[in-house]
C-alpha cells in the first residue's frame, strides 16, 4: 500500500484476537524501529519483548489498560540518553526524545502493513514497570506496544483528526497565507 494510505491506516487498536504473531515478526519492527533517524547515530533505544502472560498482566495492572493484557506481546520501548547528553549538551534530551518518537513510529507504520494492531501506551507506573522488568534506574520507560492481530469483530479505524488549517503559518507565527495572499486550507 502506499505511504499516504498507510499512514491514514493506522490506528490505536485495542481489542485483539487470539492469534499469535511470530517472533520473527516482533523482530523485524525493532529492526523497522531501528532505522529512524537517530543522534549521532547512537544506539539509545532498548527493546524488550515480553510474552509471559502473568508479567503482562502485572504490567497492565501498572498502566491501568486491561485491554494490554488481551495481546499475546509487549515491546516495551527504553532509552538511555546519557551519551546523547555528553555529545550535545542540553539538546540532547530532546534529541533522545525524538529519536524514541521516530522509532516508534516506524514501527506502528510497520505493524499497520502487516495486518497487525498495536496501541501506543504512554500511562504506566514507571516504578512498577521498573520493578516488574528489573530495568534499572537509569533507563527510561517511553512506552509500551501491544502487539496483536485485532480482534476480526472490531473494526477500528483511525479517528478523524483536527484540521491543520489553524495551525499551519508561513514565514512567521500567526500568518495563515501564503505569499500571494492565498489562505492555505485542508
Amino acid at each position: 500500500m502506499d505511504f499516504e494510505t498507510l499512514a491514514k491506516k493506522r490506528a490505536s487498536i485495542r481489542r485483539y484476537s487470539d492469534k499469535k504473531p511470530k517472533i520473527e515478526t516482533l523482530m523485524k519492527l525493532i529492526e523497522v524501529a531501528n532505522t529512524a533517524p537517530s543522534p549521532g547515530n547512537l544506539p539509545i533505544i532498548y527493546y524488550l519483548v515480553v510474552q509471559d502472560r502473568e508479567t503482562i498482566f502485572k504490567i497492565s495492572e501498572a498502566c491501568r489498560q486491561r485491554f494490554i493484557e488481551e495481546s499475546p506481546y509487549l515491546i516495551v520501548i527504553c532509552s538511555e540518553s546519557k551519551d546523547c547528553e555528553r555529545l550535545y549538551d542540553k539538546r540532547g534530551k530532546k534529541y533522545a526524545k525524538q529519536h524514541v518518537g521516530a522509532a516508534i513510529e516506524n514501527m506502528l507504520l510497520y505493524v499497520t502493513e502487516l495486518g497487525l494492531a498495536s496501541c501506543w501506551v504512554g500511562a504506566f507506573s514507571d516504578m512498577m514497570i521498573k520493578s516488574i522488568l528489573r530495568i534499572p534506574e537509569n533507563i527510561e520507560i517511553e512506552a509500551i506496544l501491544p502487539i496483536a492481530y485485532q480482534l476480526k469483530i472490531d473494526k477500528t479505524t483511525q479517528k478523524k483528526k483536527p484540521t491543520i488549517s489553524k495551525r499551519v503559518y508561513f514565514e512567521n507565527w500567526g500568518n495563515p497565507f501564503l505569499k500571494p495572499f492565498k489562505r492555505f486550507d485542508t
